[in-house]
């Protein structure tokens, strides 16, 4: 089941929260941590959202199966007002043990369908460049627009390059 999180949902869900974003992070996910993730590291940038949940300038959901998030999305809604037309997808994530069962596709279709109602024409996201994501994003229609190398920085030492996407709405 999909479902948004809100501002006062998020104290409850913080435990599961910072779990999963750390247990992606240890599997190799380039979502802008890295491995090992110092102690409170999780829990303090997911608790650093509720200005931006409160204000509905952040969009969350959580994938749940009996009760357990098994994955999550974001939609960051661009605010200056030659961008009010455009939002970033970021922050997907699905747990290792629960991948491959249509929960990233299920948070995607979602993301865009906030974004379609909140008059968002144009959708934005980066990935590190041969990610296991690229396919997913690619079968829902989203375009690449380009590569930077040396974006990111790599658990473990070196750099990756990311890929940049957009869809139109």
């Amino acid at each position: 089941m999909i479902e948004e999180l809100t501002a006062k949902a998020l104290a409850a869900a913080l435990p599961e929260l910072a779990a999963l974003l750390e247990a992606c992070v240890a599997d190799g996910a380039s979502i802008g941590f890295l491995h090992p993730m110092p102690p409170g590291e999780a829990e303090g940038w997911w608790r650093g959202l509720e200005g931006s949940l409160c204000d509905g300038s952040r969009r969350v959901l959580v994938a749940r199966q009996e009760g357990r998030i098994l994955g999550t999305g974001a939609l960051a809604l661009a605010g200056l007002p030659n961008g009010r037309h455009r939002a970033e997808v970021s922050k997907l994530m699905v747990h290792p043990a629960a991948r491959r069962r249509g929960i990233a596709r299920a948070l995607m279709l979602a993301l865009e369908g906030i974004a379609a109602a909140e008059g968002r024409t144009l959708l934005v996201l980066d990935t590190k460049t041969g990610d296991a994501g690229e396919p997913l994003y690619r079968g829902l229609g989203w375009r690449e627009a380009g590569a930077i190398p040396g974006y990111a920085l790599r658990s473990g030492g070196g750099v990756d390059a990311t890929m940049f996407y957009y869809k139109a709405l």
